[in-house]
């Protein structure tokens, strides 16, 4: 029923409208169900760069838009943090399209007095800044595994196992062995101490998570790609990672595992 999940702010990042990796179906779902006073769209909400090479734009992420902009005509304040993969917007900076404000960052401040950067991300990442070509690269490898990771899951139904994320698990071992989740988060984290703020929220990295870092309280809201994930701020200030469709805890620890353990839970 909508509206069944009200907070003080959500935070969604890293949509890829425009990309066949977009879990559209999904958002809508969650945006339907869910209302919130300021809704943050932290970046690469639309693949610009995908639409570049290849137009692809189905009655499904049109009607996520006009959800957004809907929630804008019933007194949501809704701000746009543009990424890369919508750096067009950055043109935009200032401006305010239908009520919507894009601003290249933002300062939080959070029920409980607490106050976060929110910044899309790429700017601190060395491969989006200085070999795009290299960039381009790995977003289309990306791509690639997650329409791997759209067929195992179709098999893996039909054969009543849990779900696992084969892009998910590609990404954290390609990562993992160049240390770039961790290096990301450590300067992001530093930046935002340099700023004396408590903390940051970004997108950029599709890799939901909530953490302290060096006394910096560090949150990827994640994607809608693979993750299916946001994050809400509740009316006391405390933040939440949201995956979509709702899960028990014990759900999300163990699609989390190794599909070896996951046999074992």
């Amino acid at each position: 029923m909508a509206g069944d999940m009200k907070f003080r702010t959500v935070f969604i990042s890293d949509v890829h409208l425009g990309s066949k990796a977009c879990q559209a179906h999904l958002l809508l779902d969650f945006l339907k169900q869910v209302e919130a006073d300021t809704v943050y769209l932290v970046g690469d909400i639309v693949d610009g760069w995908r639409l570049r090479s290849s137009w692809y734009w189905p009655q499904l992420h049109n009607d996520v838009v006009q959800k957004l902009l809907r929630k804008v005509r019933k007194g949501c304040r809704m701000i746009y943090i543009p990424g890369n993969h919508d750096e067009f917007l950055r043109d935009y900076v200032g401006s305010n399209f239908g009520g919507v404000e894009v601003l290249m960052d933002d300062i939080h401040e959070t029920a409980d007095g607490r106050k976060f950067l929110i910044v899309h991300g790429d700017k601190y990442d060395m491969v989006v800044g200085n070999v795009r070509w290299l960039a381009y690269l790995g977003d289309w490898a990306y791509d690639m595994a997650i329409h791997v990771n759209t067929l195992l899951g179709t098999v893996r139904r039909r054969l009543g196992l849990p779900y696992w994320s084969f892009s998910g698990w590609s990404k954290s071992k390609v990562k993992s062995a160049v240390n770039f989740i961790g290096a990301f988060e450590n300067t992001v984290a530093e930046d935002a101490k340099s700023l004396k703020v408590n903390g940051v929220i970004c997108g950029h990295i599709h890799h939901p998570i909530l953490k302290t870092i060096a006394d910096i309280e560090y949150a990827n809201i994640g994607d809608w790609v693979d993750s299916c994930s946001a994050l809400v701020e509740h009316f006391d200030g405390r933040l939440e990672i949201l995956h979509w469709p709702l899960k028990s805890q014990a759900e999300q620890i163990i699609n989390m595992l190794p599909l070896q353990l996951q046999k074992v839970a």
